[in-house]
């Protein structure tokens, strides 16, 4: 399924998608007023969403919908950074040292944007784009085996770790300059882990006013998922909700030769194959 969260008439609503169309789950509101309360029901949740699809409930068009971002505010908001292979040999050309082990950082939640809101460059000159395939924590994860890992995925959704690169070297966490307002629209929903054969196969794209900038597919992750999902959790405990950002590939703009940041009017576009894509444009 195609789990929505999605704003009409000032109000929030959450849906399901489906072609180009939307299936209101008010009707399950009492039980599950939020995403995260479906995504913590689990298993009985989605069962009773599908019941209530089936049973050929309203269906509106998801032109006259805005979408918002899928999961309300997460307690966690997680990214990795230089994972894919020929990304990392990018940074390396630039004097940035790849690191030998999983390098994380945080993005605030505060960051968090819908998957067609506008992008604020804010005081930053360097504003840079990165596709990565998303990932929502379903289960609760603490010490969890890299066999055992995908058990713990809700399901899959778009992002951009939007970065503003001349705040990002303020700190060696990255975490202020990947944290600005705006600058992490996810989307447009979720994919639900059943619908994903393998999230290790999947082609991503970023593209800038039409041209493509990143074309690559999510094979070329240095350390896959369950990896992520077994090395977070070591630490500490991945919770329902949270989001993890998976790693973007070559073809970043401060990589360019010479480097692109992104302009006021630029559209940025971020497709993930089997997910969907989202668009935003910079003010």
């Amino acid at each position: 399924m195609k789990l929505a969260r999605y704003s009409k008439k000032e109000e929030t609503h959450l849906g399901v998608v489906i072609d180009d169309q939307i299936v209101p789950l008010d009707g399950l509101a009492d039980a599950y007023p939020t995403m995260l309360s479906i995504i913590t029901g689990g298993d009985a949740a989605l069962t009773k969403v599908r019941d209530h699809v089936a049973t050929g409930a309203e269906r509106i068009p998801l032109a006259d919908v805005q979408l918002l971002a899928p999961v309300e505010r997460p307690a966690k908001f997680l990214a990795i950074g230089m994972n894919y292979r020929k990304h990392a040999e990018e940074a390396r050309k630039l004097g940035v040292a790849v690191p030998e082990k999983q390098f994380w950082f945080n993005k605030q939640t505060s960051c968090l944007a819908g998957p067609f809101d506008p992008i604020d460059r804010g005081v930053s000159e360097k504003v840079d784009y990165e596709v990565e395939l998303g990932v929502v924590i379903g289960k609760p994860a603490k010490g969890v085996s890299e066999a055992d890992a995908a058990a713990h995925i809700f399901g899959y959704t778009v992002m951009n770790d939007v970065s503003a690169r001349d705040w990002q070297q303020h700190s060696p966490t990255f975490t202020i300059g990947k944290s600005f307002d705006t600058h992490g629209p996810v989307g447009p929903w979720i994919v639900t882990a059943d619908e994903i054969a393998d999230p290790h196969a999947l082609g991503l794209r970023c593209i800038v006013n039409g041209e493509v900038r990143q074309d690559s597919d999510t094979s070329q992750l240095i350390h896959n998922i369950w990896q992520q999902i077994s090395y977070l959790s070591t630490a500490f405990t991945l919770e329902p909700g949270d989001l993890i950002a998976t790693g973007t590939p070559e073809g970043v703009g401060v990589a360019r030769n010479p480097p692109v940041f992104l302009q006021s009017g630029d559209v940025v576009r971020c497709e993930v194959d089997g997910i969907g894509a989202i668009e935003n444009r910079v003010l």
